[in-house]
């Protein structure tokens, strides 16, 4: 019975894929080469230089080979596996752009905490004599990456010919941050204006730093939030192992029926749910 039931759901499934196979084409051609397009942009933006095809065939592994492996671990209990079997599958396809956004935002945070150092050392520079690229230059040599590598971006843009204030530009679309755009648009500024850079920089020094602290403060008061989240979270699958340690007969009945395979996905959406919404509780934006 099973059988046939796994044979009618087949065919349903060829049918609607056959009629719509023109959208379902289309649509599998945009997330696949727009997800790939993301990837590759973002990491080359870390200076990570990626084949396109490598990305698309990483892809395809975590996600349709992931949900594959999983179906089949799961029969002859078809239905679970078809559905444990699509989630593997869904988010193994959005995993790599959740991993590239997570390594992006820490370079970010880590380029705007050296800026503090950066700019003091530019400052220094500034008050000796030294002219904007000049002092860029000292923080290429003392300082380690992210920043050496974006203010060396910006220093080969300027000797190819490109003018320091677009250069500065480019470098605020590489790294969106408010502390950085503050930095590009007080320089471009000043440049046209006339100004002491040096004092601007001991001002903007100032605020990353107080802004740093803020936000180390905030850290620290929502970790307990977090941590406590995060107990909560797991007191369900920890009693779930338990009791099947424990008495495995009196939990059979929760992998081994549809009834309980439901349960088991009701309760894995909840987590899920419950996830995102203490993450969005305990993040504060500064």
């Amino acid at each position: 019975m099973k059988w046939l039931g796994l044979l009618s759901l087949f065919i349903s499934v060829a049918i609607i894929s056959y009629i719509y196979s023109k959208r379902i084409l289309e649509f599998l051609h945009f997330q696949s080469l727009g997800t790939r397009d993301y990837v590759v942009e973002r990491l080359a933006l870390m200076f990570i230089e990626v084949s396109p095809n490598k990305v698309l065939l990483g892809q395809f592994l975590i996600s349709f080979g992931l949900g594959t492996l999983a179906f089949l671990a799961l029969l002859p209990n078809w239905l679970p596996g078809l559905v444990i079997g699509g989630m593997v599958t869904f988010l193994g396809w959005k995993s790599p752009v959740m991993i590239v956004d997570s390594m992006y935002t820490k370079r970010v945070r880590t380029f705007t905490t050296q800026m503090v150092d950066g700019l003091s050392l530019m400052s220094n520079g500034l008050k000796s004599g030294l002219s904007v690229v000049q002092a860029m230059g000292i923080v290429t040599q003392e300082m380690p990456d992210p920043i050496r590598q974006e203010f060396m971006m910006v220093l080969n843009e300027n000797k190819l010919g490109v003018s320091v204030e677009e250069a500065f530009v480019n470098l605020s679309k590489r790294i969106v941050s408010d502390d950085v755009e503050m930095f590009v648009t007080s320089v471009n500024i000043l440049k046209e204006t006339g100004g002491n850079l040096s004092e601007t920089f001991d001002t903007i020094v100032i605020t990353i730093r107080e802004r740093v602290k803020l936000e180390n403060k905030i850290q620290s008061m929502t970790a307990q939030g977090f941590f406590q989240g995060m107990f909560v979270l797991a007191v369900p699958p920890g009693l779930g192992i338990m009791f099947t340690l424990s008495d495995p007969e009196y939990m059979a009945p929760m992998f081994n029926t549809d009834i309980g395979w439901g349960i088991l996905l009701l309760i894995l959406v909840l987590e899920i749910v419950g996830f995102f919404v203490i993450m969005k509780i305990v993040k504060i934006e500064v």
